[in-house]
C-alpha cells in the first residue's frame, strides 16, 4: 500500500495528464461538444429510438396514466395502477383511479409507529451504532415496497380517489415529510432518554401514545382525515349510472378488488454472491405496520424472473415491477435500453460494470416501481416491453415507456406475481423463512 507521500498528486503527473489530453486528435471536438450539451445529449444513440418503437406483441389495454406530481410514492402508484386495471376491466369503468392519498395517510401513520419501535429496539446502543445513524438520516420517507402497500390494504383496505382526493401535500409532499422528520427526531430524543432513565414499560406507551396522537393529527391537517364510511357513486364506460351505499373502505376492497394479497408474492434477482437463487430474504427495519405483513423476497434467475412476468401478462394481468430508472433511460421520450448513451464510445473509457458489481458498490440500486403492461416477443423471447409509468401524460407516449430487454436484464430488480405461475420448486423456495438482511442492503431500498 501506497504511503501518503507516494499518494499524492505530483506535477509530473498532472503534466503527463495535459500531453497525453492534448496528444488526442479529437480531445478539442469532443470538449465543445460535451461542454456545450453536456453528456447525456452528446452521447445520445438515436438509433435507440427506432429499436424502441411502442409495438408489442402482447398488449393490456390499461387506460390513461396517473399522476405522483412532486411525491415518492411510485410503489403506491404502481400498485394500485395494478388493481384498478381489474376493476376497471370487471366494472366497466375506464380510467377510474384508486385513492393515493387514502393509502399514503395510512402508510405516514404506520410508519411512524414502526420508526418509534425501531428507536426502542435501538435504544441500548450508541448514536454512532450505524443501525441508529441509520434510523435517523431518513425517519419515514414517501417510498415504499409492494408488501407495505398490502399491511396498508390489509389492515385498512382501500377507497376511490373521489372519497379522498389528492391534497397539496400529498402531492407536494417535501413540506410533509421534513415536518413529520423533524417530529420524528424529537420523538426519538424523548424515547431514548426515557428509555435511558430506567422509565416504565407504561411510561413509555404513554409517551408512544401522545406522540401518534400528535401524528394523527398532523396527518390530516396536511392530508385529510381518511373516510370510514362512504357511498360509491359513478357512471361506467356505458354511461350507467351506479351507487353503492354504506361502504367501509375494507368492504370496498372485498367487493371492487376482492385478490386475496397473499397470493401475490415478490421476486427479485439480485445476482450478488450474498443471495444465492431460489432463497427467500428480508430486510431488517424495513416495513410500515407493526406485526403486520413482512418484506419478502424470493430471489431467481434472471430468466425465471423474466418468464414469471410473462406469464401473468398472458394471464392478462399487469405486473407491479421495481428498477433504477434514472439508469441509460430518456424521461422525455420514454426510452429505457442500454443503448439510448453511449457514453463509453463519446468518452473512450470502460464505464462497464456487471449487475452484481454495480449492487454491491452502490452504483445502483431500486428507484422507482412502475407497470409492465406489455411485451413484445419474437420467436418466443422478449425484446422490450411495455411500461405504464406515473409522471403523467406528457413524457413517453402518453406517460408509457418503452424498455429494452437489456435493460431490463441490468437494471430490473422485482416483479410481483401471482404464486400460480411458480413452479413447484420456486413455490417451495417461496414459502420457507426467509434470511434477514442488513437495513443498508440495496433490496432494502425503498421504490
Amino acid at each position: 500500500m501506497s504511503n501518503d507521500k507516494t499518494a499524492a498528486i505530483s506535477s509530473d503527473q498532472i503534466t503527463r495528464y495535459q500531453t497525453l489530453f492534448n496528444d488526442r486528435k479529437d480531445a478539442k471536438v469532443v470538449e465543445r461538444a460535451v461542454s456545450h450539451q453536456g453528456i447525456l445529449a452528446t452521447s445520445a444513440d438515436f438509433a435507440s429510438d427506432t429499436d424502441m418503437t411502442p409495438v408489442f406483441s402482447i398488449e393490456l389495454d390499461t387506460g390513461k396514466v396517473a399522476n405522483q406530481k412532486q411525491s415518492g410514492r411510485c410503489w403506491m402508484f404502481a400498485a394500485l395502477n395494478t388493481m384498478r386495471h381489474h376493476l376497471a376491466d370487471l366494472f366497466d369503468l375506464s380510467d377510474f383511479e384508486l385513492s393515493q392519498n387514502y393509502t399514503n395517510f395510512w402508510d405516514k401513520f404506520e410508519k411512524a409507529n414502526y420508526f418509534y419501535q425501531n428507536v426502542l429496539n435501538t435504544a441500548d446502543q450508541p448514536l454512532t451504532s450505524r443501525k441508529v445513524a441509520f434510523l435517523m438520516a431518513t425517519p419515514q420517507q414517501d417510498g415504499g415496497q409492494w408488501d407495505m402497500l398490502c399491511a396498508i390494504i390489509e389492515k385498512y383496505g382501500i377507497v376511490p380517489k373521489s372519497v379522498m382526493p389528492e391534497t397539496y401535500n400529498s402531492s407536494k409532499s417535501s413540506e410533509l415529510n421534513s415536518t413529520l422528520n423533524k417530529k420524528l427526531r424529537k420523538d426519538a430524543v424523548t424515547l431514548r432518554d426515557l428509555t435511558a432513565k430506567g422509565a416504565s414499560a407504561d411510561e413509555i406507551a404513554a409517551a408512544r401514545d401522545k406522540m401518534l396522537g400528535e401524528v394523527y393529527r398532523l396527518l390530516c391537517y396536511t392530508l385529510g382525515e381518511p373516510a370510514q364510511k362512504f357511498d360509491f357513486e359513478y357512471r361506467d364506460d356505458d354511461k350507467n349510472y351506479h351507487i353503492d351505499r354504506g361502504l367501509t373502505p375494507k368492504s370496498f376492497y372485498d367487493k371492487y378488488v376482492g385478490w386475496n394479497l397473499t397470493d401475490y408474492v415478490s421476486i427479485i434477482n439480485s445476482p450478488t454472491s450474498d443471495k444465492p437463487y431460489n432463497k427467500t430474504y428480508t430486510v431488517e427495519m424495513l416495513g410500515n405496520v407493526v406485526g403486520g405483513r413482512e418484506v419478502k423476497h424470493l430471489n431467481v434467475t434472471m430468466d425465471d424472473f423474466k418468464q414469471l412476468a410473462i406469464a401473468q401478462l398472458k394471464d392478462g394481468q399487469s405486473v407491479w415491477f421495481g428498477c433504477d430508472v434514472g439508469q441509460s433511460s430518456d424521461r422525455q421520450k420514454g426510452i429505457m435500453d442500454t443503448n439510448t448513451y453511449k457514453k463509453n464510445e463519446l468518452l473512450d473509457m470502460d464505464l462497464s460494470m456487471t449487475k452484481a458489481e454495480r449492487l454491491d458498490y452502490g452504483e445502483s440500486l431500486m428507484t422507482h416501481a412502475m407497470v409492465i403492461t406489455g411485451v413484445d416477443l419474437v420467436d418466443g423471447k422478449p425484446t422490450k416491453w411495455k411500461v405504464e409509468n406515473s409522471w403523467g401524460e406528457k413524457v413517453g407516449t402518453k406517460g408509457y415507456f418503452v424498455m429494452s430487454d437489456s435493460w431490463m436484464e441490468e437494471y430490473c430488480y422485482q416483479v410481483v406475481v401471482n404464486k400460480k405461475y411458480l413452479t413447484p420448486e420456486l413455490r417451495e423456495a417461496q414459502a420457507e423463512t426467509p434470511t434477514v438482511l442488513a437495513p443498508w442492503d440495496p433490496m432494502g431500498a425503498l421504490a
